[in-house]
């Protein structure tokens, strides 16, 4: 490994706090380059977010009713000749008592929450930019704890919608290699994911892990994308060595702009995982999505067809992913069954009376044996009061299948499960 997520928060944080502190030691010379005015002419971030969520599951005793609150500090410092830094802080906060189970309170009659209250580090890292006319002109390194979207974050990405965001220990490179070709890789050392550092069972994943994304932009009417995920997780962590894998996969995507303003949609993407390193030889899988859409007049309409396979033993793992992004916000499906997935599903919105709407339906069912797990209604209100304030309305109502399969392999999932969601966004 090449660096280990406490030796990677303490030189990332402490070379930033000694950047800061030896501004009053530096040479006259440095000081006439534009170094003080780079790290003192940086940019002040936050972000206030309190959101109320109550949850109603079949089989708790209790509805879960959540306050909770985000808070975000962060300042990304100027560039001098390509360096810049980045600290962030961010905090998660119950404003509001203990009805809904956190995770950690043991409020086991109450349906899950997962906003642990927690304070921590969320990104500090240092990133050097290619200054122009060298060979790196068009290549951005980071190193340190930062947020890593890729794609579409199907498989990687930093779980925006929960209090408490999934960051990556990494050393990032980004590229354009030509005008229409531009590259990713990573080397992750650890995931901090959305329970908190503290967590005794749901904490940070140790890993090794190579993250390789190339896009190429040069076709008329779409983006190839090329991505190669490995993961190769370490003894003692929530997720076991037993479950490394490799995940390879080709994602094709874009638009069509018709006479007469329809605008269409299209992607299709295959991607197949197998065992890597440690990983048990049971780790088989394969995932596939379509997707067909158009654009009329700001109303737009999309059909998706998503499969996540499974056999019974094995479902197509995405761990890192945005997951909540996924097969519906009521997330029961934030891990794959054993039988696999397929979730046909309908998207409709529009943006109309200064507020965006958004409609979702999915019909769920196993990939293996072929039996029904349920479907999926949700549905959302967002209106931008000002270029920092946005209010939030949102519900899921998750309808299982009663089915005798369903109910004897996945119970959870047999059951009804409805959340309702109203958060303000405040960020500057």
């Amino acid at each position: 490994m090449i660096f280990s997520r406490p030796t990677l928060i303490k030189q990332t944080t402490l070379t930033l706090l000694m950047i800061v502190s030896g501004l009053v030691t530096l040479p006259h010379a440095y000081a006439e380059g534009g170094l003080v005015e780079a790290i003192t002419g940086g940019k002040l971030t936050g972000q206030l977010r309190p959101r109320f969520e109550w949850v109603d599951q079949e089989g708790k005793p209790e509805q879960a009713n959540a306050f909770t609150l985000r808070t975000q500090l962060g300042y990304a410092t100027g560039e001098f000749r390509g360096f810049s830094a980045l600290l962030q802080f961010e905090g998660v906060h119950n404003i509001g008592g203990n009805q809904y189970n956190d995770t950690l309170n043991g409020l086991a009659r109450f349906p899950v929450v997962a906003d642990p209250e927690s304070t921590e580090v969320n990104q500090a890292y240092l990133s050097y930019k290619g200054q122009p006319g060298t060979v790196l002109s068009d290549t951005v390194f980071k190193y340190g704890r930062q947020i890593i979207n890729l794609d579409n974050q199907r498989f990687i990405g930093d779980v925006g919608w929960r209090q408490n965001s999934q960051t990556f220990d990494a050393l990032a490179i980004t590229s354009a290699l030509t005008n229409n070709l531009n590259l990713f890789f990573s080397h992750v050392s650890n995931v901090n994911r959305v329970f908190g550092e503290k967590h005794p069972t749901l904490s940070d994943i140790d890993l090794r892990g190579e993250l390789l994304n190339v896009a190429y932009r040069g076709i008329q009417y779409g983006t190839l994308t090329g991505y190669a995920y490995l993961l190769d997780y370490e003894p003692g962590q929530p997720i076991p060595p037993s479950a490394s894998n490799k995940t390879l996969g080709a994602r094709f995507d874009g638009w069509y702009q018709q006479e007469g303003g329809v605008k269409y949609f299209y992607t299709a993407e295959y991607a197949d995982q197998s065992d890597y390193q440690d990983g048990a030889s049971t780790v088989n899988g394969d995932y596939k999505n379509l997707i067909l859409g158009l654009e009329i007049q700001g109303f737009q309409a999309k059909l998706n067809y998503e499969v996540l396979s499974g056999d019974g033993v094995y479902g197509f793992a995405t761990p890192l992913a945005t997951l909540h992004a996924f097969n519906g916000w009521a997330d029961q499906f934030l891990v794959t069954p054993k039988d696999g997935l397929r979730d046909i599903f309908v998207t409709v919105s529009k943006s109309w009376a200064g507020i965006n709407w958004f409609l979702r339906y999915d019909s769920f069912s196993s990939d293996h044996d072929g039996y029904d797990y349920g479907s999926e209604w949700d549905f959302s209100a967002a209106k931008k009061l000002n270029k920092n304030l946005t209010v939030l309305l949102k519900y899921a109502a998750y309808s299982g299948d009663a089915n005798t399969i369903n109910l004897a392999r996945n119970p959870v999932l047999a059951s009804d499960l409805d959340k309702f969601w109203l958060q303000a966004d405040f960020q500057f």
